[in-house]
């Protein structure tokens, strides 16, 4: 709620406002507040580990639920169609093959999971989804199994030994999933009862603490489109505020759990949505399709829990009137796949098409990752340098990359994703055409992340 134009928007919505103390300040920024239902979130607001991001969207928004869920998904401008998701092509870059051969011994988990009936858009690559929707761990899909008839050497043959395929990739999967779920608890007593989200946020921590090393996992909470009747007589209460109150304490809820297993500092939460509600609230009491709306993210490693300025509400908003968006959606997206899973300039290009400017939403990068807990896994020397390095680190037998940064993030270096055996390994360094200054050494490994400070000297 921006507080500064409450009176302003109260006279837009009035049957929906409560008056304007109800509302929770945040913490730095009390032209803002957040509606009382969501205590939860306000409290992690307060304590740096909630992000807002006012006023997203993208160039004339479809208000089309069909569309507009596309374009959030592949990522497109809103007169271009394109038939893959961001994570599909992020993935598949680095898994082109899939899914033919997996899992295998160096990819054992699924590359993505969706909690639901379908899979999303948001995994489709150039050839397959990369990603596996699950109802429940304990509840897997009951998948074919036994021998079957060969297909006939047709094209309708070569699509049923496809599907095939991917059937039977996606049982081998199962096993591992099932084992994650149960061998772990909840070790949060936080999770509300009747709460589909936490329900769904429950079951992905359990297969994060039971070592499941899947990379995307996609929840969803429904409900938000409240054409009529978004409050009851009482504006504090209604449709609207039980969503709101369901998101915040699941999210809480799910947080936790992820500090008392301490993988707090690995995980990153983000919402979005397709579109947002007008400005006007309509003659049910409900509000219609909009444009811009804000995104949460939550984590331990934010720079700034509000980005973005304050909505605008104009002083003459017809029926048709909307939030209008300074923030790409695609932008959200480019700041975390580059700080966050540390992406490339140029691959940023390839998954998202075309360039976007990225936000100032995360503490410097050699905190935004993940690290390792034993600080002496991996180390760089010398460190200080001159001319050449060495880095040193233990392989569990894994695929690792590593990416030599600057202080921008910007990749000066890279050595391709490689396997190495299980023991300890020395990768020689050649920095001499990089200039003096201090650099960011990126290991991703599949146990094991961690970002070095790298100087180097004259």
């Amino acid at each position: 709620m921006p507080l500064d134009q409450y009176d302003l928007l109260h006279s837009y919505r009035s049957g929906l406002m409560m008056p304007s103390s109800s509302y929770l300040p945040l913490e730095g920024h009390d032209s803002l507040g957040f509606h009382p239902a969501m205590e939860k979130m306000h409290n992690l607001q307060s304590e740096g580990k909630c992000a807002v991001v006012q006023n997203v969207g993208y160039p004339m928004p479809n208000l089309s639920h069909f569309r507009s869920t596309d374009i959030w998904t592949s990522g497109s401008d809103s007169d271009q169609f394109l038939y893959t998701g961001i994570l599909g092509r992020s993935l598949y870059q680095d898994h082109q093959d899939f899914p033919a051969g997996y899992p295998n011994e160096d990819f054992t988990d699924p590359l993505a999971l969706q909690l639901g009936s379908s899979a999303s858009l948001l995994y489709q690559g150039p050839t397959t989804n990369m990603g596996i929707s699950i109802s429940n761990p304990d509840s897997f899909y009951q998948l074919i199994t036994g021998t079957v008839d060969p297909a006939p050497p047709t094209k309708a043959g070569h699509e049923l030994t496809y599907i095939r395929l991917v059937a039977q990739q996606t049982e081998r999967y199962t096993g591992q999933i099932r084992d994650a779920a149960n061998n772990a608890i909840n070790l949060s007593d936080q999770y509300p009862a009747d709460n589909a989200l936490a329900e769904q946020l429950k079951i992905i921590a359990r297969m994060i603490s039971g070592g499941l090393k899947t990379q995307f996992y996609l929840v969803q909470l429904g409900g938000f489109d409240t054409h009529s009747d978004q409050v009851d007589d009482n504006p504090a209460q209604g449709t609207h505020s039980t969503l709101l109150n369901r998101l915040s304490v699941g999210v809480h809820a799910f947080l936790d759990d992820l500090k008392l297993m301490g993988k707090d500092e690995d995980v990153l939460v983000m919402t979005f949505s397709e579109f947002g509600r007008r400005i006007r609230s309509n003659a049910s009491l409900g509000t219609d399709h909009g444009e811009a709306a804000p995104m949460f993210l939550f984590g331990n490693n934010f720079k700034n829990t509000v980005i973005g300025e304050n909505p605008n509400i104009p002083q003459d908003a017809g029926p048709q009137s909307n939030i209008e968006s300074t923030i790409d959606f695609r932008s959200v997206y480019a700041t975390i796949l580059k700080d966050w899973f540390c992406y490339t300039e140029d691959d940023l290009e390839d998954i998202l098409i075309k360039q976007f400017g990225q936000l100032p939403i995360f503490n410097d990068l050699s905190t935004a990752v993940a690290p390792v807990k034993d600080e002496k896994r991996v180390s760089l020397f010398p460190n200080p340098c001159h001319d050449e390095t060495n880095l040193i680190f233990y392989s569990q037998g894994e695929k690792i990359s590593v990416r030599m940064l600057n202080a921008n993030g910007r990749e000066m270096m890279r050595i391709p994703l490689t396997y190495y055996p299980t023991g300890s390994q020395n990768i020689h360094l050649n920095v001499d055409k990089l200039q003096s200054g201090v650099y960011y050494c990126h290991v991703q490994g599949e146990s094991f992340t961690m970002t070095l400070p790298l100087v180097k000297d004259h």
